[in-house]
């Protein structure tokens, strides 16, 4: 397979993990927020913790194949970007819903998108899992 088509590989692969990761976080959130009537920011958060730990179990052991003993060294980086990525998420919600008014779970989404794709993968191919 050529370089090209690897990174094609990867990258379907980590987005069918976010995928999966997203699906955990959300269901979190949605039932936290809508259904147990939880703090939107707060049931955003428990949402990420879980999805987060989703997305590291299966972008080390599937989408990167890291499984040569360093587990810690990505465990310290994937939690740095995570917690990173929790912080951009969160405020920016907080931004969303508080000043530009936005429905709670059409924010989530809007700024799950943005964050995902233009920090989250380039950090997880480039430092956590290089």
């Amino acid at each position: 397979m050529t370089k090209a088509g690897q990174n094609i590989h990867i990258l379907l692969k980590y987005n069918t993990v976010s995928f999966i990761a997203t699906s955990v976080d959300y269901s979190v959130f949605f039932v936290l927020s809508e259904t147990a009537h939880v703090w939107y920011l707060l049931a955003s958060f428990v949402g990420l913790i879980m999805g987060g730990i989703t997305a590291f179990v299966l972008q080390r052991n599937w989408t990167f194949k890291k499984k040569d003993g360093k587990l810690s060294k990505h465990a310290i980086r994937y939690f740095g970007v995570w917690v990173t990525s929790i912080l951009l998420n969160t405020s920016g919600l907080y931004f969303a819903v508080e000043t530009i008014e936005m429905n709670a779970i059409t924010a989530k989404v809007l700024v799950s998108i943005v964050v995902g794709i233009g920090f989250n993968f380039l950090m997880s191919k480039h430092f956590v899992f290089k």
